[in-house]
């Protein structure tokens, strides 16, 4: 340790090793830290806060378990405000504050950004390497052009998706004639907009394309002239990938104004859409996703319905939602066992590379060429009897297809970097 005789401060490697073996031991004894990176204010701040419920719940009851090694697991939060130079610089700290593993899924603008510097930082910083685990961002691009080796998916593409949503709307051709997409005007809308034109013409579907409308994200108060030129343009169906308020503002004012349309989305099914909907979005309302709660009842899955009760019974404001996060968290638990070590980043994301996980749905796996899930997946619709409902609205969701993992799938153009 070194004095500077002007100052009387100390400075030099005494102080750097003593904080150095500090933090190598808390590495070692400490929890396995997972940073949240999400939206904790600003419009998108209550779907920020469901997932971080989701994940603190999933860690409390696999710390009960034993957590991780012997070592519990910690989430910790850190609020983004859907910006992704935020989100850039909260990975910065939590690097260097020795967290190797980060999570994120609300934007997939945010998600490329997140990639770019997980790369940058582990090209940089070999002995500090960030792991980055994707639960809801679903930019084809992703897992495409823009794959890394340090990034996982846990949630189906946007392609896997539309092509689900796609299949069971031409089983529906009677019903179909005109559609309306209206989407978020970034990677993940504009990527509808486009391969929903495609798949019009690719699945034969006897229906035209009748507007085509991508607006701000997180800006939009009042949906109501998107809801007159839905109306003017006389369809029958729209298609959404829009999420959080986003969904459920122009839910509510599709309702409002009386249009007697189907809507297709993503994510109808949570985060404050049924609610805005309510009864009257009974087989009108359908989402594409991992699961459902009655995908319990139908399945008899007895161990995971008690899984998302109590999960309510700790939340009642919100349901379970994200099934995602359940097999992500447990899948990357089978990783770090596998490996011995919560440090060996490389190690941990070679050991999910091709890994089968047996989740409540059924068998999933993580394909190694692009790190994306493919997993079974289902089309529903609400309905008022529904044993559950979702958002406390008094309506739930029933499956109307049900498709296995080997056609909830695409291909991939990634040619992926590996160290």
């Amino acid at each position: 340790m070194i004095r500077n005789k002007k100052t009387g401060v100390f400075t030099g490697t005494m102080i750097g090793l003593s904080m150095a073996i500090s933090s190598i031991t808390y590495a070692q004894d400490g929890p396995i830290r997972i940073a949240y990176i999400e939206p904790l204010s600003g419009p998108f701040a209550n779907v920020g806060d469901a997932g971080l419920k989701h994940f603190r719940f999933i860690a409390e009851k696999m710390n009960e378990q034993g957590g991780i090694m012997g070592r519990d697991i910690e989430i910790v939060p850190m609020d983004n405000k859907q910006s992704p130079s935020e989100s850039v610089q909260l990975l910065q700290r939590a690097v260097d504050e020795g967290i190797n593993f980060v999570t994120q899924g609300n934007g997939s603008n945010v998600a490329g950004a997140l990639v770019e510097a997980v790369d940058r930082n582990n090209r940089r910083n070999e002995e500090n390497k960030a792991l980055y685990l994707n639960y809801a961002a679903v930019d084809p691009a992703l897992t495409n052009e823009r794959c890394s080796f340090y990034h996982f998916r846990w949630d189906a593409n946007s392609a896997i998706k539309l092509e689900a949503l796609a299949n069971y709307m031409k089983t529906q051709d009677d019903a179909i004639e005109k559609i309306f997409l209206i989407n978020q005007d970034y990677s993940h809308g504009q990527f509808i907009s486009k391969r929903m034109k495609e798949l019009v013409g690719e699945k034969n579907l006897d229906a035209e394309i009748v507007g085509d409308v991508l607006h701000p994200i997180a800006q939009v108060r009042d949906f109501s002239p998107y809801i007159s030129r839905i109306q003017q343009s006389g369809a029958d169906t729209v298609v959404s990938g829009n999420w959080g308020n986003d969904l459920s503002l122009l839910v509510r004012a599709i309702d409002s104004a009386g249009l007697d349309v189907n809507v297709y989305t993503y994510y109808g099914g949570g985060l404050g859409t049924p609610a805005a909907v309510g009864p009257r979005g009974e087989d009108v309302l359908f989402q594409v996703t991992e699961w459902h709660a009655d995908v319990n009842v139908d399945e008899g899955l007895e161990d995971y319905e008690k899984w998302f009760q109590e999960f309510k019974k700790r939340y009642p404001e919100i349901d379970w939602y994200y099934h995602r996060i359940y097999n992500q968290m447990h899948m990357l638990k089978k990783a770090i066992e596998e490996v011995g070590s919560s440090d060996d980043i490389d190690a941990i994301a070679k050991a999910l590379e091709g890994m089968d996980y047996q989740s409540p749905t059924g068998t999933i796996t993580m394909r190694a060429q692009d790190h994306q899930i493919l997993q079974p997946m289902y089309i529903s619709v609400m309905d008022t009897e529904a044993k559950y409902d979702a958002d406390n609205s008094g309506v739930g969701f029933r499956t109307v297809a049900n498709i296995p993992v080997e056609q909830a799938t695409d291909e991939t153009s990634c040619n992926m970097r590996r160290p």
